[in-house]
């Protein structure tokens, strides 16, 4: 029998492995979708990938006792999750290349940092300052680096989205981590992206949908499941079943690592130097503030 430390490594490592396709998947997917077209398809698969979890849980139940004002809730943070994150991500891949923005939006637990210590008077210790700096450092590698050394075309307006996305990103953290409550994980992920793709499908009436082809669809929905569903589910299950969460978080590091040889084998882009070096500093530096220096857990 499997004991529950087995069952909790075997979880994340499948959520660990399926996020690190995912940037990858993104770019294959802007081939043949919009950045808006690919999030519709994405979060639609997504839902049903949540109502039939809550089905097999038998949670349906669980959405009766909700508020009106809980309803309210969730239908704004609908709106930035999956809305306006993953909007302004697929915008960010569909401008850079992946290796590029794929460390950017690694950059949220940074700025969860500032925002917690503005937001939630969270003040920042005096020597998390030097993670924070030896991330950024690793962002100016990336962004300077990539153009100067791997001479790839870098898009400022790309860099500034795949920044607003880490910073979406971190926003959504902040607020769900502080506000939710009691409510089950997957319900609220269900009541999300039902308000989400709802906010969607009113959008396609207005913008029109002009490019869907089979690849896309197979592609945007690759994405739906692996990146904004099941991922999510895995790694929830495996921190419940873990006695040793920090090393099932510790996990998730590896992510980005893994991603640059999928997007250096399948996409055939050639992985510079910089972008090792950036990558490393950067998760050098949340690392360091969020294990190497004791402060209040966030």
């Amino acid at each position: 029998m499997i004991s529950n430390g087995a069952k909790a490594i075997i979880s994340a490592s499948f959520a660990v492995l399926s996020w690190s396709t995912v940037a990858t998947a993104f770019k294959l997917a802007l081939e043949h979708l919009t950045h808006f077209e690919l999030l519709l398809v994405a979060s639609s698969t997504s839902l049903l990938i949540f109502a039939i979890i809550l089905t097999f849980q038998h949670r349906w139940k669980s959405l009766i006792g909700i508020s009106i004002g809980k309803f309210g809730y969730f239908a704004l943070l609908g709106l930035l999750n999956p809305v306006l994150y993953y909007l302004v991500l697929f915008k960010s891949y569909s401008l850079l290349p992946a290796q590029i923005a794929q460390p950017i939006n690694y950059m949220w637990p940074i700025f969860l940092t500032v925002f917690l210590a503005i937001f939630a008077h969270q003040p920042i210790p005096n020597r998390k300052y030097i993670g924070l700096i030896i991330s950024l450092c690793g962002l100016i590698i990336i962004s300077i680096g990539s153009s100067k050394i791997g001479h790839f075309d870098v898009s400022g307006v790309g860099i500034f989205f795949a920044a607003l996305s880490a910073v979406l990103w971190s926003v959504y953290w902040m607020v769900t981590n502080c506000n939710n409550g009691k409510t089950d994980a997957n319900v609220a992920l269900f009541l999300c992206f039902l308000f989400g793709t709802i906010y969607l499908l009113i959008m396609a009436c207005f913008l029109g949908i002009h490019t869907f082809t089979i690849i896309g669809i197979l592609s945007g929905m690759y994405v739906g499941c692996f990146e904004m569903g099941i991922p999510f589910v895995a790694f929830g299950y495996a921190i419940s079943k873990t006695d040793n969460p920090a090393l099932i978080n510790q996990m998730c590091y590896l992510s980005p690592f893994m991603s640059l040889f999928f997007i250096s084998v399948i996409l055939h882009e050639p992985i510079v130097m910089t972008t090792y070096l950036g990558l490393g500093m950067i998760v050098a530096g949340i690392i360091f503030n969020q294990y190497a220096i004791k402060s209040k857990t966030y």
